[in-house]
């Protein structure tokens, strides 16, 4: 294995690239990473129109909306319908005529002052009472669209929309608040719709299919032996506080009837029963169980990619109180374990990890390249 540093790549590896660029900006999601990424994967990995791509951790489909630009297929998994949800929305063929009729009866519409009484209290710390009233008046509209293609992407434009209205922020694992001044939320909303449908224009997505599902990365049954040509994911980080609790404003206003549990850190969450991973390892019981699950998830991978596919996993050092986990080395040794030839590492991000004032080393973000 061939172990570079390449810290040019560190910007690839987060959202922000995504920021400026039409559909992909449609949500903003801290913890994934970039368009220009998969991108440079594809062209890594030599993949061209019609072969199929993998990401079975898929949060809110980058792989997958840069597999469309590409023409290549792709199948998406993620536990979390919310990130499910929104990778659909922007994956779909839109027509933008019948987008902006619905627009036009949507913003027809006289406000009509809803009950608030059973909004959830921390949605309600959220925003400001007009504000709220305003999301749920709305919503309450694009709930009665009949097309569901057209009411998920209106959905997304008030998530949207909701989220650059909202008091709270996402700081790491919590929600934070701040009161600050707001536009009004239907002029704004509007604006992000109108902004959105004028995106349609900006992108050329070519005819690929492109599926995304709720599920477990560790049980991919539905998929069948050799099927891809690709994979290209993030999957959770090692001792990563779990952080989908701060999208749960997202899930009380839009998705309320799906219960929240732990979502993409389902990984490592079991410790029972991890004896004999990775022996020869001095590891914390935590970790143990996250190693445990991403050889599972790992095994999966390596079943479903044809012979010669090409992967691309980005992850990252686990910290912990007395020493800092190396989790590219042992991810990379239990994938060739497994059987994947680990080709490189690319080093792309460090930072210092400390304990109480004292530095214990440095938690080192990685592309680990491999084939099968």
């Amino acid at each position: 294995m061939i172990i570079e540093d390449r810290y040019d790549l560190g910007r690839l590896v987060t959202f922000i690239p995504n920021k400026r660029l039409p559909i992909h900006n449609w949500f903003y999601f801290k913890e994934g990473f970039s368009r220009d990424l998969a991108m440079m994967m594809f062209d890594k990995f030599g993949v061209g129109e019609g072969d199929w791509v993998l990401d079975p951790f898929c949060g809110v489909g980058t792989t997958l909306l840069s597999a469309r630009e590409r023409g290549l297929n792709s199948v998406g998994v993620d536990v979390s319908p919310l990130f499910a949800f929104i990778s659909q929305a922007k994956l779909q063929d839109y027509d933008p005529e019948e987008l902006k009729s619905a627009s036009r009866d949507i913003f027809s519409r006289g406000f009509a002052r809803p009950d608030l009484k059973g909004v959830d209290p921390l949605v309600r710390r959220a925003f400001s009472k007009y504000a709220l009233e305003d999301i749920v008046f709305f919503r309450a509209l694009i709930e009665g669209i009949g097309e569901p293609r057209v009411r998920g992407f209106f959905t997304l434009a008030l998530m949207n929309a909701a989220a650059k209205s909202s008091y709270a922020i996402k700081d790491g694992a919590v929600l934070r608040f701040r009161k600050r001044p707001v536009p009004p939320f239907r002029k704004f909303f509007r604006r992000i719709v109108k902004a959105m449908i004028r995106q349609l224009g900006e992108i050329d997505l070519k005819g690929s299919q492109a599926m995304v599902k709720v599920g477990d990365a560790r049980r991919l049954d539905f998929l069948e032996d050799e099927c891809f040509d690709a994979i290209i994911t993030s999957p959770p980080y090692l001792n990563k506080i779990e952080y989908t609790a701060v999208y749960s404003i997202e899930y009380s206003l839009f998705l309320g009837s799906t219960r929240m549990n732990p979502l993409r850190s389902y990984i490592g969450l079991d410790v029972r029963d991890v004896e004999g991973i990775l022996p020869g390892h001095d590891l914390p019981e935590i970790a143990k169980a996250y190693f445990h699950d991403m050889g599972v998830a790992l095994g999966e991978m390596h079943r479903v990619l044809r012979g010669g596919g090409k992967v691309a996993i980005v992850v990252a050092g686990g910290v912990f109180k007395d020493r800092v986990i190396e989790s590219d080395l042992l991810l990379a040794e239990l994938a060739e374990d497994i059987g994947f030839e680990v080709d490189e590492m690319w080093g792309v991000n460090r930072r210092v990890a400390t304990s109480g004032r004292a530095k214990i080393g440095e938690a080192r973000e990685s592309i680990l390249i491999m084939r099968k």
